[in-house]
């Protein structure tokens, strides 16, 4: 599942992928203990594990540091996710961004004797597979020929204007709904108390999130795309009407990803520019897995 913590106002702090490895020899001894890992941004591990075991007091749980035991797979592609429903994903397109069906490893989809498996990606079903596996070995159904590195993942999570991680969502300020955590299934409004929960909750049941986390694309006064002239935090404007519009959280190449108010993206889309960069326009894009009940929050928005 993914998940994330937050402040006591509701901030976003981190965010986590939890996995309990399926092992059916496993019983749980008399406590009822069990072993959840936790796929975390590296860049905050130390931080995240001092806050963590703050709040465990008195809880029987122990909380280590297994980073350089495992490594963490993502495994994504066009035409990957829909070809297989399944959670543990019998049938695998091969590894990479590049897709295509691969029939030759699907007897290997939990691995060899240790049962580490994939999962579907909790987020979205655009996103692959996800899993983490036992530092030093290759996981199943991954073709040497299409091992890619981190940055094409990057590009393939702007496109979808899906952040992850301390970095891209800022921590202690990122409001986790206009990052579109309830999208993403990160948010349960079901469940228990938990740390942050009256602004979510207030926020939620409002029913109208103003700003939102987008895809952006950067180009210049032709319309051709700009490679790393923008970088995170430089604020995007409309130039129509001269308010500020929202800022960029990340920036790679020509693509990026920001914070927008809906109403000043959409309706004057081809008025955006960075501030202090007039020959850069923005383009913002609405993102393909966006709920329909989004669309009409926006023109709600726009009527109010």
């Amino acid at each position: 599942m993914y998940a994330a913590l937050l402040t006591p106002q509701g901030r976003f702090l981190y965010d986590f992928f939890l996995y309990r490895q399926s092992r059916p020899e496993e019983k749980l001894d008399r406590n009822g203990s069990v072993e959840i890992l936790a796929d975390v941004d590296g860049s905050v591990l130390d931080e995240l594990l001092a806050t963590l075991k703050k709040y465990r007091l008195r809880s029987k749980v122990d909380i280590e540091n297994v980073a350089e035991d495992f490594y963490c797979w993502q495994r994504y592609g066009r035409g990957l996710s829909e070809k297989t429903p399944s959670v543990e994903e019998p049938v695998a397109a091969s590894v990479g961004w590049r897709g295509g069906d691969d029939r030759s490893g699907n007897s290997a989809s939990h691995g060899n004797d240790v049962e580490w498996q994939w999962f579907k990606d909790p987020r979205l079903d655009c996103l692959g597979f996800r899993g983490i596996f036992p530092s030093g070995t290759t996981p199943p159904l991954v073709e040497s020929d299409k091992e890619t590195d981190e940055e094409k993942y990057l590009l393939w999570r702007l496109e979808k204007g899906v952040a992850e991680g301390s970095t891209e969502i800022p921590k202690g300020e990122a409001i986790p709904l206009e990052y579109n955590f309830a999208g993403l299934n990160a948010i349960s409004f079901d469940k228990g108390c938990y740390v942050g929960q009256e602004l979510i909750a207030r926020t939620h049941h409002r029913g109208v999130i103003r700003k939102r986390l987008l895809p952006l694309k950067f180009l210049d006064n032709n319309g051709k795309e700009v490679e790393r002239k923008v970088t995170a935090g430089s604020e995007v404007i409309n130039t129509a009407s001269g308010k500020k519009t929202g800022s960029v959280t990340t920036a790679f190449g020509f693509c990026g990803m920001g914070v927008l108010r809906l109403e000043e993206a959409f309706k004057g889309s081809d008025s955006l520019t960075i501030l202090g960069q007039d020959d850069i326009k923005v383009e913002a894009i609405r993102a393909a897995w966006w709920p329909s009940e989004w669309f009409r929050d926006q023109q709600h928005t726009a009527v109010t």
